[in-house]
């Protein structure tokens, strides 16, 4: 727990959650296969200030809790790499993270040519690279922390932009890339839950408290010291419970990734043992979204 954690700010009765101000960010510089032009891209991760050069795999380090959607793949032995969240300046001064929808392509004459629509995303927990590929894209992430708190918040700065037009697109690297009707959201989220585990090492949870919000329309510059409010205990008007398909995963006390299955709404007493935030540039499912679309967060944090 102590590791995920600033002090608290006892003044605003919030507590930061570490590097949760997006002043501190890791660089890695990587060189994607020849095969595929060879390019030196730089690829993101929210962190101590570092830089890294090479196509190792990212292991999170300085106590971050944060993870994101810039990973590294190694597909057919192929290197390459997305990165959708990125370092931002803001016009009052500092860093925050800009979180966007796009098209990543990868052309190799003869072997791929492909398009990967992803969808800038920043979460508690931990993304596992290399990528091999882009089925079950959710067993590649572990998504949440421990945490025992009851905040009444989630507490954070934040800004929209909504490109013109009223579509989106669906592209996995496979198959025929799509052009569907209605524009995608940005969408911001918090769940806590109270999780256990059977003696076959499979993972159950209960939802004891959830706040959401999805974003369709352009701000007028930032929003400042926005308070996401949970609701504890039965929150399906809100957001429903995960359901078993689409189920996040986390590692069990074997360390083996197994998905978190979601059995029920917890009672709105109940303590809980993880939490769950996200931040992203879309909120449908994987590899959908509209291109341009950009959430700019900062500053995030719990209030109590």
């Amino acid at each position: 727990m102590a590791i995920a954690w600033a002090p608290a700010n006892a003044a605003s009765n919030t507590e930061p959650l570490r590097y949760g101000d997006f002043e501190h960010w890791v660089t890695r510089n990587i060189k994607e296969s020849r095969v595929i032009g060879g390019a030196h891209k730089q690829v993101y991760a929210v962190g101590p200030d570092r830089t890294i050069d090479g196509d190792e795999p990212y292991v999170p380090s300085g106590g971050t809790p944060w993870a994101s959607s810039n990973v590294m793949a190694k597909v057919m032995g192929i290197t390459k790499t997305s990165n959708a969240v990125y370092p931002d300046s803001r016009p009052t001064g500092g860093k925050c993270a800009r979180l966007t929808t796009k098209l990543e392509h990868c052309k190799a004459i003869g072997i791929i040519n492909i398009d990967v629509l992803v969808a800038g995303t920043l979460f508690l927990g931990r993304m596992f690279e290399p990528i091999t590929s882009t089925s079950d894209p959710y067993a590649k992430m572990e998504m949440g922390i421990p945490f025992t708190k009851r905040p009444k918040a989630l507490h954070f700065d934040y800004k929209v932009e909504v490109p013109d037009g009223n579509t989106r697109t669906y592209s996995s690297g496979f198959g025929q890339k799509k052009t569907i009707a209605g524009s995608d959201k940005a969408e911001a989220f918090i769940l806590l839950q109270r999780r256990w585990e059977d003696a076959s090492g499979n993972l159950y949870a209960k939802r004891v408290a959830t706040a959401r919000e999805r974003y369709s329309k352009t701000t007028t510059g930032w929003i400042n010291g926005h308070d996401l409010k949970l609701i504890y205990g039965n929150a399906q008007n809100v957001m429903d419970l995960i359901p078993k398909e689409k189920s996040y995963y986390a590692r069990n006390s074997k360390g083996k990734m197994v998905p978190v299955h979601e059995v029920g709404w917890d009672s709105p007493d109940a303590s809980p043992t993880h939490m769950i935030v996200m931040f992203s540039a879309g909120s449908g499912e994987p590899y959908m979204g509209t291109p341009g679309l950009t959430l700019w967060v900062d500053n995030v944090a719990l209030a109590y």
